[in-house]
């Protein structure tokens, strides 16, 4: 919901209008080398936020309790769900080279969306939870069929949710207009879609393995990381559906103008 109010900060650090905007590698790097800093508090508090997820999953599946599981899914998915959003939203402004000051900037959109977010949040938290507990929960002695199946609904709830959150930060529409506009983006870039799953699976197998000596590494990379290289691989795909570049420049020039004119 943060892209369509023209309420902009004075202009702060970012990048020449005429400067190409490069890809892939080089792309990735010069965002870190531009906004690390805000980029990695963004995902701090998102990680933060989530370790009441992580903790009551934890708890659900040790005690091999269900009442816990729904706990982690909902409550604590609407927990972490506003700062998921804030991330979105500071990484969808870096893609777009948006100058600003970081912090009023998170807490205006923060304010504006956490509403919005809460819904989706208890949802694919809710769904998240489930999917874990019914994995630790599986016995493959008997048949791969159910592992498998979890397997698929990971994959299918990472691909939807990538474009459910960043959508909370960019648009407003109804929880129903986010799910079905969440699938017509999936299919519509299967690739870019398949793509950001990738990162996503590759970043979060890699924490698993490696735990926990990987733990140094989630509070240096926490969430921001597999977003980062997420959003970088479906912006395309949204910046085409929602107009977000030519959207952006023109509440600016409409708000320079308004500004120019008061003077």
């Amino acid at each position: 919901m943060g892209l369509f109010h023209q309420n902009f900060d004075k202009p702060g650090p970012g990048v020449s209008p005429d400067a190409p905007r490069k890809k892939g590698a080089a792309r990735f790097f010069e965002i870190l080398g531009r906004d690390f800093s805000t980029i990695w508090m963004a995902g701090l508090l998102a990680l933060i936020s989530s370790l009441p997820f992580a903790l009551l999953l934890w708890f659900a599946v040790s005690t091999h309790s269900l009442i816990p599981m729904l706990a982690a899914g909902i409550l604590g998915g609407m927990i972490a769900a506003p700062q998921i959003v804030g991330l979105n939203d500071t990484i969808l402004r870096s893609l777009r080279d948006e100058p600003g000051f970081w912090w009023a900037t998170y807490r205006r959109a923060w304010k504006r969306n956490v509403k919005a977010s809460l819904l989706p949040g208890a949802v694919c938290g809710l769904l998240l939870a489930m999917e874990i507990f019914t994995a630790f929960h599986l016995d493959t002695s008997q048949s791969v069929v159910p592992a498998v199946a979890v397997l698929v609904a990971l994959i299918l709830l990472a691909g939807i949710a990538q474009y459910i959150y960043a959508q909370v930060a960019l648009v407003e529409v109804s929880f129903g207009g986010l799910l079905k506009n969440a699938l017509m983006l999936f299919l519509g870039y299967l690739p870019r879609s398949a793509l950001g799953v990738l990162w996503q699976g590759i970043y979060w197998a890699a924490v698993a393995l490696f735990w926990p000596v990987s733990s140094f590494a989630v509070i240096l990379c926490s969430l921001w990381l597999p977003c980062l290289l997420n959003l970088m691989a479906i912006y395309p795909a949204l910046d085409k559906s929602f107009d977000l570049e030519k959207t952006i420049k023109a509440m600016r020039d409409a708000q320079l103008n308004s500004e120019n004119e008061d003077k």
